[in-house]
C-alpha cells in the first residue's frame, strides 16, 4: 500500500474513533441511568423495563446491560414469557391472568416503547453469550450492541443510578 493510502486509511480511522467519542460525550451530557439486568423471570424483566422506559421518559440516558439469563432468555425468543420463580407459584396464574386482562405491555414493547419516548440503550455482555453458550447471531438483531465488560463498565462509570435487578 502507497504511504498516501497508508496516510488516509490512519486518518479515516483516527476520524472515526474521534467521531465515535464525540458521541458518547455528548449521550453522556444527559444523566445516566444504568440496569445490570441479571434474573430473567418476568417480574424481574418488568421492573427492568419499567424503570428503563421511565428514567427514559424523564430524559435520561438509559442503558440495559443483558448479563445471563437475560441473554438466555432473549436469544431463544423467550423475553415475553410470563414466567415467575417457583416461590411465586401459587398465584403465578392469577397474576398472569391479570396482566392479560389490564393489557399490560411486552417487555419487547416497553423496551421499544423507551426508545420512542427518549434515549435508551440494550446492550449484551460478550462474556455473557459465550457463557450462555449463545450465538451473537441470536441477539444481535435484538440489542444495540454488544460489549465486553471493560468497554461497559467505561460506559456506565460516570452513571448518576446504577441497579443490578
Amino acid at each position: 500500500m502507497p504511504l498516501d493510502e497508508v496516510d488516509i486509511a490512519i486518518t479515516n480511522y483516527v476520524n472515526s474513533v474521534t467521531a465515535r467519542a464525540q458521541k458518547e460525550m455528548t449521550m453522556s451530557t444527559k444523566p445516566k441511568f444504568v440496569i445490570f439486568a441479571h434474573n430473567a423471570t418476568y417480574d424481574k424483566l418488568h421492573q427492568v423495563a419499567t424503570l428503563g422506559m421511565t428514567a427514559a421518559a424523564m430524559g435520561k440516558d438509559v442503558i440495559i446491560v443483558l448479563l445471563f439469563w437475560t441473554i438466555k432468555k432473549l436469544a431463544e425468543g423467550k423475553i415475553d414469557q410470563i414466567d415467575f420463580p417457583p416461590e411465586y407459584a401459587e398465584s403465578a396464574e392469577e397474576v398472569a391472568r391479570l396482566l392479560k386482562e389490564k393489557k399490560v405491555p411486552k417487555i419487547s414493547e416497553m423496551f421499544q416503547d423507551a426508545k420512542h419516548v427518549g434515549t435508551l440503550r440494550l446492550i449484551a455482555c460478550s462474556a455473557g453469550l459465550e457463557y450462555m453458550g449463545v450465538d451473537a447471531s441470536a441477539v444481535e438483531k435484538n440489542v444495540d450492541e454488544v460489549m465486553g465488560l471493560p468497554a461497559i463498565l467505561s460506559l456506565t462509570a460516570e452513571a448518576e443510578t446504577k441497579l443490578f435487578i
